[in-house]
């Protein structure tokens, strides 16, 4: 047996994470990453016994052997092992597959949770362990299991009939169906004609000049509807030489609440609108200002408590410190009497912990800016502001609206207009922060005069404007968070997922910021609509949700839940694999080879031509103006000089002959990096190495062999003028030498003589 060192290990997830832990725990423990899952059901076969009680078969991926011989090794020579992954599901889950792949007892560890990386909730959770929730790893184990057998029953038949790669999801097909329903809504969307009259009036005796709507006729509630130009030039007549006069006045103040901090979902959607960052790349960041970043001490600092969450709720002590804060900086004026406090009300919600927020008010964005890339920092400062604003005074209004009557010289009816003038009287949390949604709520730019009831206005000028009904706007991706989130579809850990899914499998695109269905994602979901109802139904996905949360809260077994689901999914998948035809397209179109009709069916990179005499006759051709559409290269084809043409293939684009398939010509098309090979001068490209992974290599290979995994940059090193290479987060380090620093990109030089 190996010999203990006394030393505690601790486990987590990430080695950013184990980085910033071990500046604060110390000396005294040894912390390790098992960079995220040890262990998953096999990817070449389904893995889950659906005979005895969908039983799951987990195995340890060839890429993950080393971690956990490693993991093995380090909880023989330790004394208390913790299990410190994150606070949610998938973190319970992970602690669990540690303990299992590491073959700890029961007695033999300890579970630490944590929503912040600082000293004082270190010591806390480390003062207070506990033992792993085997409900929340049921609930996501049934969440796993779930969408394995959805995948690997349901993808084959969409390969089958359709074309393969194509894959069907639990909550991704739901996310499918609330794009293409818009899209539908929008085309079936027919436009109507209206018009709105705004009169420019001012007070006798007065100059100052305002505006009133028409909205009505005196004594009614019915609002007047003018639908062309003919009947506001009729009413323009009328109310030309009109006599208006104050009916009634009206005057009242509104408080506005600041926004809640953020959950994910909602820092998701504000960073989506204000800096255009998919939730993907929101994520990527949130976590690394959560893990921790080097500031000016060198040791990493938790920036942000835990970013995956849906609960608003904040700690007292953060609250306290946000309040001395505002009163100190900002002003006593803009601190409530009470603190601000916050209730969920999104479908579902049910996460217990925090929302996200700095780990100390104190931090301001300022004080950090020099030690994070521009985005980490634009996050930061958003996470910080939103923190700070939502325990600011509420922002105070003033609305003054004026009621007019136009009296015409000829006609019986009495018109009503309307004259409102908002002003802001005290800015409150606006003096800091003002939401994406509500940052048109701007001062009033129609000043009101004195006025009392029974003044004579002079009319000055009618504006008469056209408008049309305008369809429901395409959902972009913070709008469409928000839709699921509203309908109880997804948790926070699936949101970024979720979209980057079905933009990645082509069911979705995006157009101008908008998502818009492909024509692959329209025949995705009318398919799965038409065989599996319930699968993308709102309400039925929304309700399996909530049996998830049920499992974590101990009100349900695991294995009920998922044979509810199953069973009905299954009886369907054999009546939908004898009703489905392949889905192609007849045309009369004939085949040159064989003479037999041609087809329509969809391919990897969308549809073509294909012979009907498959397997017989393989002739296929692109559709009818495809090939106009390839984007012409600059560079000749290698093998017969004709011009060549940009294709996409499974690699990504490549040059390929415009006579293919008489020439067969190919050529890569070099991702360079503005940087000069420093062996013999060529261009650095960017590659892609057999399993995906990216590197850097000569454009002259094979006759020049250089290659680095970092990427280079195009200043030299200031102390040998060698090649610097990307060594992340604004570090660079040398390839010659042993130099290391912080660095910039500036302008491409020439390698070093």
């Amino acid at each position: 047996m190996a010999k203990r060192n006394g030393k505690s290990l601790v486990i987590v997830e990430s080695p950013a994470k184990a980085r910033t832990l071990s500046n604060i725990l110390g000396r005294d423990y040894v912390v390790r990453a098992s960079v995220g899952h040890i262990r998953d059901l096999p990817k070449s076969k389904l893995g889950v016994d659906v005979e005895k009680g969908f039983s799951p078969h987990y195995i340890v991926p060839k890429d993950k052997k080393k971690v956990v011989q490693e993991l093995q090794s380090a909880v023989k020579q330790a004394g208390i092992i913790y299990l410190a992954t994150d606070p949610d599901r998938e973190g319970e889950a992970i602690a669990w597959h540690l303990k299992e792949a590491t073959g700890l007892s029961d007695d033999s560890y300890k579970r630490a949770v944590f929503h912040e990386i600082t000293p004082k909730a270190i010591q806390e959770a480390f003062l207070h362990p506990r033992d792993i929730d085997m409900q929340l790893v049921d609930a996501q184990q049934a969440r796993r299991i779930l969408d394995r057998l959805l995948g690997y029953k349901l993808s084959p038949l969409l390969w089958q009939k359709i074309r393969r790669g194509l894959s069907a999801g639990r909550v991704q097909s739901v996310a499918l169906r609330l794009v293409v329903e818009r899209e539908r809504e929008i085309e079936a969307f027919v436009s109507q004609e209206y018009w709105t009259i705004e009169a420019e009036l001012n007070k006798e005796g007065e100059d100052l000049l305002f505006r009133a709507k028409l909205v009505g006729l005196a004594g009614t509630r019915k609002k007047l509807e003018i639908g062309s130009e003919e009947q506001s030039q009729s009413l323009i007549v009328q109310l030309t030489d009109a006599a208006y006069q104050i009916t009634d006045l009206k005057s009242r103040t509104y408080n506005r609440h600041p926004s809640p901090p953020f959950t994910t979902s909602t820092l998701q959607q504000e960073a989506s609108r204000r800096f255009r960052f998919t939730p993907k790349r929101t994520m990527a960041l949130a976590q690394q200002l959560y893990e921790g970043i080097a500031l000016g001490s060198g040791n990493e600092v938790g920036l942000i408590t835990y970013m995956r969450t849906d609960s608003t709720s904040v700690a007292a002590e953060a609250i306290e410190e946000t309040r001395a804060y505002i009163a100190d900086k900002i002003g006593k004026d803009f601190v409530p009497e009470k603190p601000q406090f916050y209730r969920k009300k999104a479908k579902g919600a049910q996460e217990a912990h925090e929302a996200i927020r700095p780990t100390s008010i104190n931090r301001t964005p300022d004080s950090v800016r020099r030690h994070l890339t521009p985005d980490q920092n634009k996050l930061y400062s958003l996470v910080w502001q939103r923190m700070v604003a939502s325990q600011m005074a509420n922002a105070l209004y003033e609305t003054k609206t004026a009621d007019i009557e136009a009296r015409p010289q000829s006609g019986r009816d009495v018109y009503l207009w309307r004259a409102t003038d908002t002003q802001l009287k005290f800015a409150g949390y606006r003096q800091l922060y003002i939401e994406g949604t509500d940052s048109d709520e701007q001062q009033s730019t129609n000043p009101l005069p004195e006025l009392t009831v029974g003044d004579a206005l002079r009319l000055q000028q009618l504006y008469p404007d056209q408008h049309f009904t305008e369809p429901p706007p395409r959902y972009n991706e913070a709008t469409l968070i928000k839709a699921l989130e509203a309908n109880g579809i997804g948790r926070p850990s699936t949101y970024a997922p979720i979209l980057a899914t079905i933009q990645d499998r082509g069911y979705v695109q995006k157009v101008e910021a908008r998502l818009q269905p492909t024509e692959l994602g329209y025949v995705v979901n009318d398919l799965l609509i038409d065989n599996f109802p319930d699968l993308v139904n709102v309400d039925f996905t929304a309700q399996l949700e909530e049996e998830l949360d049920d499992i974590a809260s101990g009100e349900r077994p695991w294995q009920p839940v998922v044979q509810e689901y199953y069973r009905p999914l299954e009886k369907a998948l054999v009546d939908a694999e004898k009703k489905i035809e392949v889905v192609i397209e007849e045309t009369e179109q004939v085949c040159e080879k064989c003479g037999r009709p041609m087809i329509i069916r969809w391919g990897r990179h969308g549809r073509f031509f294909a012979c009907s005499g498959f397997p017989e006759c393989r002739n296929t051709r692109p559709l009818e103006g495809e090939a106009e559409q390839l984007e012409q290269a600059t560079e000749p084809c290698p093998e017969c000089g004709a011009t060549m043409v940009i294709k996409r293939g499974r690699f990504g684009p490549f040059m390929a002959c415009s006579r293919y398939p008489d020439c067969k010509g190919t050529r890569p098309i070099l991702d360079k990096v503005g940087v000069d090979c420093p062996l013999c001068g060529g261009d650095i490209v960017a590659r892609k190495g057999r399993r995906g992974r990216l590197f850097y290599g000569c454009s002259n290979y094979p006759t020049c062999n250089f290659s680095v995994w970092a990427k280079p940059l195009p200043q030299p090193c200031p102390q040998c003028g060698g090649l610097l290479l990307n060594d992340g987060q604004s570090r660079a380090r040398c390839h010659n030498c042993d130099w290391k620093g912080k660095t910039s990109e500036q302008e491409p030089v020439k390698a070093a003589s």
